[in-house]
């Protein structure tokens, strides 16, 4: 069950981050009201790491920013961290 929900957060969160990514490529193309960079980053350690490496690879999105190249990949690998530790707390790993 532990896997199920792990599973769901990191999907949604992905999601929403890509979406964030997409959002903010598009306000900047139209020259609107941008996302905050914060909020971006923030994103990613909210369990969207995953969402916020593909959206700054595929829409080659803040991939000029040495902030977004250190952190959004550092949110990926803290939030491997934040499962495994949930998966070894609650004594679900498969080993």
């Amino acid at each position: 069950m532990i896997y199920v929900i792990l599973a769901a957060v990191l999907t949604v969160a992905s999601i929403v981050t890509f979406a964030l990514y997409a959002s903010d490529k598009k306000k900047a193309k139209a020259n609107q009201w941008r996302i905050k960079e914060s909020t971006l980053v923030a994103a990613g350690f909210l369990m969207g790491g995953l969402g916020g490496v593909i959206g700054m690879s595929a829409l080659r999105h803040k991939t000029q920013h040495i902030k977004f190249k250190l952190l959004v990949p550092i949110s990926l690998v803290f939030n491997i961290a934040v499962v495994a530790a949930v998966l070894y707390f609650t004594g679900s790993l498969p080993w």
